[in-house]
């Protein structure tokens, strides 16, 4: 063999040999690397080892590999009130300075300058009121846009970080880490569908139709010679606590074997999917860590977590401790 033929020879399995290693180390990279080695890592990566393991009794098909997570406070934060409140009161504020006829009550009339203490006095009557001011008579389309904006550019009150920066790192992990090992992951959430669906895609890889959440009352109508959804005053489903698990099987119609959330509100979403044959795994997000996020659970007015805090370790459920487990909060953490 001509020595140029034997150096391309050596080339070409000096190539091979590489993509070799480098394909072995990529396989044995951390699927997780912002989550501390703790047992609660290792009951995640446990748990996906045996429901993918062909060859194991666990093994799951994979179109039965679903895995469905609340949104507010375990897929992003949710202090000192959720997020969509807080867009509803800006886009209150908004629309008042266009019009100030639309402040005709006393509780709108308080959440455009801000007070607070008498909106949350008026509890969810007021509440509904807000939203039903702030999220009709504009189209889905338009709805979304504008709710895209104020995500990408509005900032939270007490960390000055936007919006769309507040979720977390270790949970984006963990949906890359489930989609990579042939789950798929949908959100379910006591959130508006349509104020998530503007979101969901860009923050965490979670497309629209995978994106469940409580709505509002619609309609259909053609104007200006375009076939159009307008959004009405309203609320026609709650997805919240037992509307959790009618509306996973109203749109997905399997009951998923992974359930992630973190207050009451998610309680029967986990107790409904870890109920079903074969391996199942419920995670909830406590809040633990005042120095990186905020510390609550029992007494908290916003995500509630009492009885799942009561029960989780009876029913198997794994408590992720956000100070102990997770090394890093937010994407641009160092």
């Amino acid at each position: 063999m001509k020595p140029s033929l034997i150096r391309m020879h050596q080339l070409y399995l000096y190539v091979v040999l590489l993509t070799l290693a480098l394909s072995s180390i990529a396989a044995k990279a951390d699927p997780l690397p912002s989550w501390n080695e703790t047992e609660t890592k290792t009951a995640i990566i446990n748990f996906v080892k045996s429901v993918t393991n062909s060859e194991a009794d666990t093994f799951v098909p994979q179109e039965d590999r679903i895995a469905v997570f609340d949104n507010d406070g375990t897929l992003w934060a949710e202090k000192p009130v959720y997020f969509q409140f807080m867009f509803a009161i800006d886009r209150l504020q908004a629309m008042a300075d266009e019009d100030p006829s639309v402040l005709s009550s006393d509780v709108l009339k308080a959440a455009a300058r801000n007070d607070m203490e008498t909106v949350v006095q008026s509890g969810k009557a007021g509440l509904l009121e807000i939203v039903a001011a702030t999220h009709s008579n504009l189209s889905v389309d338009a709805f979304q846009a504008e709710a895209g904006d104020w995500l990408a550019s509005a900032t939270h009150p007490d960390t000055g970080m936007v919006y769309s920066d507040m979720i977390f790192q270790p949970m984006l992990e963990l949906l890359s880490y489930l989609r990579d090992e042939g789950f798929t992951t949908y959100i379910v959430s006591g959130g508006g569908v349509h104020f998530i669906r503007a979101f969901s895609e860009s923050a965490y890889n979670v497309p629209s139709n995978q994106v469940i959440g409580s709505t509002g009352k619609s309609h259909y109508e053609v104007m200006d010679g375009k076939p159009t959804v307008m959004k009405d005053p309203g609320i026609a489903f709650i997805d919240d606590k037992e509307g959790k698990p009618v509306a996973i099987d109203t749109h997905i119609g399997k009951r998923p074997i992974l359930a992630g959330g973190n207050s009451d509100g998610d309680f029967q979403m986990l107790e409904w999917t870890t109920a079903g044959e074969g391996p199942r795994l419920g995670l909830i997000v406590h809040h633990t860590d005042s120095e990186r996020e905020w510390a609550y659970d029992r007494e908290s007015h916003i995500g509630t977590l009492d009885r799942g805090l009561d029960e989780a370790e009876q029913r198997g459920w794994v408590v992720i401790d956000m100070a102990a487990d997770w090394e890093q909060v937010w994407p641009q953490s160092p």
